[in-house]
């Protein structure tokens, strides 16, 4: 079976407020280096009657709880209903979907949450794209920078896709679950509905449908 990790195979791209900007990619990591540009283009569009605007690059939706503690820098789109949490540090080049979470101590820098993304507890999440409904258990990091600082290089079923960037994380499909300290290394991809064992550490592709209890142990999922 062909393998499922461009853009449309991962996402449903109406369940994001750049999803037809999304659209025009083929692979997710072509579109890390836009997303600032995204948030220029479309944050002036917004209804003020719906969204706040406390700084010239940064967009609050009305109905988006944001904790006293939470720290918010532009640029940054928090769309409806979505919850900032306790101490949560959302960074430069973030779109926070409709109804997501970002949880308690939990970092996100240069990524697209979908709506209904939950990144709850003590999670890290830089330079990635997290499809709708997508969950990092406690704990679980998606790294985003090799420890030489090399280029990331995307190796999926045996083909490799040069990035020509030393930041890039992971891309997880809709619905896909990462379980509790979990690590997703720079450059990988979860396919949509795909489950992560809590404590290990993944690098590379993971199908959708599969779950991926430890390297060389990846099995279906009985749905």
């Amino acid at each position: 079976m062909k393998p499922k990790f461009t853009v449309k195979d991962l996402f449903d791209l109406s369940r994001s407020v750049v999803g037809d900007r999304l659209a025009a990619y083929t692979y997710p990591w072509e579109a890390l280096s836009e997303i600032d540009a995204w948030i220029a283009q479309l944050g002036p569009t917004l209804d003020p009657a719906l969204y706040d605007h406390p700084s010239p690059d940064l967009w609050i939706a009305k109905t988006a709880e944001v904790a006293p503690s939470a720290l918010i820098e532009g640029p940054a789109i928090i769309c409806d209903g979505a919850k900032i949490r306790h101490c949560a540090y959302v960074r430069h080049g973030s779109i926070i979907g409709a109804g997501a979470t970002v949880g308690n101590s939990t970092e996100v820098k240069n990524a697209i949450l979908f709506d209904g993304v939950q990144v709850p507890h003590f999670n890290y999440v830089g330079d990635s794209i997290l499809g709708y409904r997508a969950h990092l258990g406690g704990g679980a990091l998606l790294s985003n920078f090799r420890s030489d600082g090399g280029l990331i290089t995307m190796r999926i079923a045996g083909e490799d896709f040069p990035t020509g960037s030393n930041k890039v994380g992971a891309f997880i499909g809709d619905f896909g679950e990462i379980g509790a300290g979990a690590v997703l290394n720079p450059g990988t991809v979860i396919g949509r509905r795909a489950i992560v064992y809590p404590l290990v550490s993944v690098r590379g592709f993971v199908p959708e449908q599969h779950i991926y209890k430890e390297r060389g142990n990846v099995v279906e999922r009985k749905m």
